[in-house]
């Protein structure tokens, strides 16, 4: 039997209802900060994700999907949703009237699939082209805060660092690479490749060994320049006025070369489900002007399944009237009054297969309808039927004009 490929998953039924649930309220609170919808390929050239995600990330070393077309171009799925947008932005020079966009789309990753990670996934995120602002990178914190408060999570946590810009991040890398250098031969092999093209990618290792070495290693923090340490304070000191729970997380870097100052997580039951950060260069390093840019993306998988572990949101697309038919005579009865509700914006679903009674009551029950009909002979002739209240299990006759609840 032909079956998905590993990593990837079909959705469907109940599953898919809430899904769709979650990101119409995830839309709603977009227009809301007035941000504008974008789509962008689901490939792009190889070399977009290179200059742009680094070379030196899990993600172009080991992640990536590539291939060359019947043309040779390198192409690779988008592995995240940020460097699609730019490029889009610099083509269609969108920067002047379309600084706020976000994106609902599916990414690919080759990595190990695990709960909640896959290697297709889903991604909502957000993009905000902006002046190097405090108040920028508060607003982009508190959108994703908002989209977490309304989907009902309690108890997450802001994870927050800096990773500083160009000139503080020069005296700290020699510091940095001082004190690797004296650990190298305890890094895993993985780090000691890092560790001649880019120091800071150590800092994301998940080996555990690596990550007690690096537990010890000099903080970015205490080598900020003024002008990143101020931005960083005030965005503190605005997340407290906001009573945002937050903790300082100096060993925070993310997993993508293109950020720097603020970076930050949302933390809910010790997972990670949404992160982000500024990116002062990457517009101008990918042939765009010189604009900076703050931004997030929600792993739309983990949120869902963190949804569904509180109850918060109904789980089942409750329909609101089954229609059974004791023969195949009331099959074009039932199509009419199925069409009637459905025009009085009513949830309708109705049998068109020769099934008995018995079968029909219990597929409206699987599917949590609210209120039965039952067509047979009689109702067709009279144009008066019965509809059941499922719960209570009260009847009451009425016109199939005139249906409603009760």
């Amino acid at each position: 039997m032909l079956k998905a490929p590993r990593g990837t998953r079909d959705i469907f039924g109940n599953e898919l209802f809430l899904w769709s649930k979650i990101e119409n309220i995830i839309r709603e609170i977009f227009y809301k900060f007035n941000f504008i919808e974008i789509k962008t390929p689901m490939f792009e050239n190889t070399e977009l994700f290179l200059r742009s995600v680094g070379n030196t990330s899990d993600i172009i070393q080991k992640e990536l999907y590539s291939f060359l077309d019947k043309s040779g171009r390198n192409i690779s799925l988008k592995p995240e949703g940020t460097a699609g947008v730019i490029r889009a932005s610099i083509e269609n020079n969108l920067f002047l009237n379309f600084n706020k966009l976000f994106y609902f789309t599916s990414c690919f990753r080759y990595e190990r699939p695990q709960s909640g990670r896959y290697r297709e996934f889903y991604q909502t995120g957000a993009e905000f082209f902006c002046d190097n602002n405090y108040l920028n990178d508060l607003e982009i914190i508190l959108l994703a805060h908002e989209i977490l408060s309304k989907t009902g999570l309690k108890n997450i946590e802001l994870k927050i660092n800096s990773l500083g810009c160009k000139n503080c991040r020069k005296k700290y890398d020699n510091e940095l690479k001082n004190f690797l250098d004296k650990n190298i031969f305890r890094l895993c092999d993985d780090c000691n490749i890092r560790f001649n093209k880019n120091n800071l990618r150590i800092l994301d290792c998940k080996n555990k060994n690596c990550q007690e070495i690096i537990s010890e290693a000099p903080k970015i923090l205490d080598f900020l320049c003024d002008d990143c340490k101020s931005n960083f304070d005030l965005v503190i000191k605005k997340i407290n006025k906001y009573k945002i729970k937050y903790e300082i997380d100096k060993s925070l870097v993310r997993g993508l070369d293109y950020y720097t100052q603020i970076v930050f997580e949302f933390i809910y039951n010790d997972r990670a489900i949404c992160g982000g950060g500024r990116y002062d260069n990457l517009i101008k390093e990918l042939g765009g002007p010189d604009i900076q840019g703050v931004g997030f993306a929600f792993g739309f998988e983990r949120l869902l399944d963190a949804i569904k572990s509180i109850n918060y949101l109904s789980f089942e697309n409750n329909i609101d009237f089954y229609i059974a038919t004791i023969s195949n005579q009331e099959f074009e009865f039932a199509q009419e009054i199925a069409f009637n509700l459905r025009n009085k914006n009513f949830l309708v679903d109705y049998n068109l297969r020769k099934k008995n009674l018995k079968s029909q009551i219990k597929f409206a029950n699987s599917i949590s309808a609210q209120y039965l009909i039952v067509l047979g002979d009689q109702e067709r002739k009279t144009r008066l039927v019965k509809v059941k209240n499922m719960a209570t299990r009260d009847e009451k006759e009425m016109d199939i004009n005139d249906i409603e609840f009760f």
